[in-house]
């Protein structure tokens, strides 16, 4: 049975990048794209930095299609 190795997932100029954008979050400094609205939220600020590293050409994974998965149905009665 053939071994699987483990690679990195993320490439160095990708964590420089979310690295970044986090402490521009902390500082205040940090704007959303389209609205230009302050980002406070953690998950965003990192949305943004992966997609500004995917950008640049670092090696970040490719966005999953059609978003979020729900489990579960709809509101229970």
């Amino acid at each position: 049975m053939a071994k699987k190795r483990g690679g990195r997932k993320y490439g160095r100029k990708a964590s420089q990048k979310v690295e970044t954008v986090m402490r521009e979050r902390k500082r205040g400094t940090l704007r959303s794209g389209r609205s230009g609205k302050k980002v406070t939220s953690r998950k965003q600020a990192i949305a943004i930095g992966l997609s500004e590293a995917r950008r640049s050409g670092a090696k970040v994974p490719r966005k999953r299609a059609g978003g979020r998965k729900r489990k579960g149905g709809g509101k229970k009665r």
